[in-house]
């Protein structure tokens, strides 16, 4: 009988807030995923290359690359989709409507309680 092993399932944070980065990797390895962080979209765009993450958390407003331009380029790059759930302390609609536009898969406005981002992730790559 062969005990079938359970791969956990992978989800680059890139968001340059330390302290929404760490409550977030902390709640989602408790979880059982394993979790990457990037501090920009550059280096997120770099780090979805090396680590094909199931899931991306990705923050709109960032030095050097927005989370928009992330984005744009994955969705424009990726032969199949990364799921990517957009957070923000953006209120306008228009961001909103805008990311929607370019597929983002779920956008939740900060601060948002955990067990809020924890739902998305479950219904989007499952636990």
């Amino acid at each position: 009988m062969s005990e079938e092993v359970k791969t956990a399932k992978r989800i680059l944070i890139i968001d340059d807030d330390q302290e929404i980065t760490e409550s977030v990797r902390l709640t989602l390895e408790s979880r059982g995923y394993e979790v990457f962080n990037a501090v920009d979209g550059n280096q997120g765009l770099v780090m979805t290359e090396q680590k094909s993450p199931d899931l991306i958390i990705l923050d709109m407003m960032m030095p050097k690359r927005s989370g928009f331009l992330v984005l744009e380029k994955l969705r424009r790059s990726m032969p199949v989709p990364i799921r990517v759930i957009m957070i923000t302390a953006n209120e306008g609609n228009r961001h909103k409507a805008y990311a929607e536009t370019l597929g983002v898969d779920d956008y939740i406005r900060k601060p948002f309680p955990m067990d809020r981002l924890l739902e998305s992730v479950k219904r989007l790559i499952g636990e």
